[in-house]
């Protein structure tokens, strides 16, 4: 089986991550057998595509995953793996996406590391798509530019969508915890778990790991935070735009009833007959596109990756207590408020989504000219999805906790090629919109320029992206984010502050508490309907 699947990984067309030469770094060995990756620059070997887990197919779909089978030989880890099933989007629809096959066969991971480290600090990167798209090598997200400052980078893939989120009457009975939903997050658990074995062999310290995702892989490190099945797998983490606290935010978690109505409503849809059939059906037709009014997917409180709801784990102080930095970009936006054309559109808006409380929203938000109603439309669905969820856990957190939390706001604008047209993006709006921080903070600036030319990156560009990889090197090494030219201030539950990382470096203060809250309390069922996240 195992050889098998190396050998369609070698020939199938995919697309190698990073510039890989034709020279074979050493052979390591871990628990499931010998790996051979490949020298690439900088000084890093890449090791891509390697089995933490046995194929989630046939009798296994929707089950928790199982150890990977051990192979004889060595395997050839020098290109991406087969990225989970999904539906295929367009290669100019964000263009940092890669082009390597799905499959359901998919549950590999990549590591990036310098030869001869000894206890190296362990960064894992858990990649955004709304639980839907996205994989642990698209070109965004990998890690070498990271492993060149001496830390060990680990990018898994995990389920999703159908495949990784389904909740099901019968599958929940047949399940030894009477739960069902959240395969993809107990991939990403499995994942850490062959970390806690393996990793000495590529030279990292398995007692200090630090978790960090964006988007949906934001969501997942607050999961894995709440969760006990992933207590002693990390030591730190860091959430960059997304949460499932409290109601708040552009996604919200499901209870099991709830998944379960809509999984039996995806049976029907499917014209399945029993969970035999559920499994037998072709994993392409699951995860196709479906109408808008379909069923919903999202994560669960399952009864076994969460116990309960994730704010009464942290009430409890149950959660996995680690220092904790989270933040947000400037201009991300979802939800029912933005974008507006202009002056007279914001205030109609107002008045359509908050009735009589639109002239308080009109004043913690308020605006005089088309250009500042623009801004505050941007800000308040800002505020209203993405920032009042972080905040939600800052706070709970902060609170419950006796770990630290750090905060930051990315606010610089990219800096885009003369000429070039994005489908997904408007330039002279788009500001620092969601996912922008992503290339900064991994050092992956290039990863836009790859099909054509679409950004023009400037030296300061450059400069800022080390700095921020800095940052998040220092605090995977000490807890602390501090690198001697950047650092971020504790979160203070009384008068937060942020660095705003923009054109320049400085304090700012943490959205108002009066703003959430009137989000929170008042408009939660306009404004905060969710759009969906990458």
């Amino acid at each position: 089986m195992v050889r098998q699947r190396a050998l369609k990984i070698a020939v199938a067309l995919m697309v190698s991550i990073g510039p890989v030469t034709t020279l074979d770094a050493q052979p390591i060995t871990v628990n499931d057998g010998k790996i051979e990756g490949r020298r690439i620059a900088g000084g890093v070997h890449a090791y891509l595509g390697i089995p933490f887990a046995a194929p989630p197919v046939r009798d296994l779909r929707w089950r928790a995953p199982t150890p990977a089978e051990p192979w004889e030989g060595i395997l050839h880890a020098d290109r991406a793996p087969p990225q989970c099933m999904q539906p295929q989007r367009g290669i100019l629809t964000n263009q940092y996406s890669g082009a390597e096959i799905t499959s359901e066969d998919c549950l590999y991971l990549n590591v990036w590391a310098k030869p001869g480290l000894k206890e190296a600090p362990v960064i894992v990167y858990l990649h955004g798509g709304g639980f839907f798209v996205g994989s642990g090598s698209m070109p965004l997200y990998r890690g070498e530019h990271l492993a060149e400052k001496d830390v060990v980078v680990v990018n898994p893939n995990y389920r999703l969508g159908p495949l990784g989120l389904l909740a099901h009457p019968q599958l929940t009975e047949e399940s030894p915890h009477n739960s069902s939903g959240d395969y993809g997050f107990l991939d990403q658990i499995a994942a850490l778990r062959w970390v806690q074995e393996n990793i000495a062999a590529f030279g990292g310290d398995p007692s200090n790991v630090t978790i960090v995702g964006q988007s949906a892989g934001s969501m997942s490190v607050l999961v894995l935070q709440a969760s006990p099945l992933a207590a002693g797998l990390f030591d730190k983490a860091v959430g960059m735009s997304g949460a499932l606290i409290g109601g708040a935010g552009p996604a919200k978690l499901m209870t099991l009833d709830e998944a379960e109505e809509e999984g039996l409503a995806l049976q029907a849809v499917w014209g399945a007959q029993s969970l035999e059939d559920l499994r037998a059906l072709p994993a392409d037709r699951l995860v196709a596109p479906r109408s808008p009014g379909s069923p919903r997917l999202g994560p669960i409180e399952d009864g076994y990756v969460l116990p309960e709801a994730i704010d009464q784990i942290f009430a409890r102080s149950e959660q996995n207590d680690v220092p904790l930095i989270v933040g947000f970009t400037k201009d991300e936006a979802f939800g029912g408020f933005g974008p507006v054309s202009g002056l007279e559109e914001y205030r109609k808006r107002a008045r359509d989504l908050f009735g009589d409380k639109a002239p308080q929203f009109l004043e913690l938000y308020p605006a005089s000219s088309d250009e500042q109603a623009m801004a505050q439309a941007r800000a308040a669905s800002r505020d209203a999805t993405m920032v009042s969820s972080m905040d939600l856990w800052a706070r709970a957190q902060t609170e419950t906790g006796n770990a630290p939390v750090y905060s930051y706001m990315f606010a610089r604008p990219h800096s885009y090629a003369k000429g070039a047209t994005i489908p997904d993006i408007d330039q002279d709006t788009a500001g620092a919109y969601h996912t922008s921080g992503v290339p900064f903070w991994l050092g992956t600036l290039e990863s836009f320029n790859r099909f054509r030319t679409m950004r023009e990156w400037t030296a300061d560009d450059v400069a800022v992206s080390n700095s921020m990889m800095d940052l998040l090197v220092a605090f995977a090494k000490t807890g602390r984010p501090d690198s001697g030219k950047m650092s971020l201030p504790k979160f203070d539950a009384k008068e937060p502050e942020l660095l705003e990382i923009g054109q320049d470096m400085k304090m700012a203060p943490w959205p108002e508490e009066r703003k959430l809250n009137f989000f929170r309390n008042i408009a939660k069922q306009s404004v905060l309907a969710s759009t969906g996240q990458d």
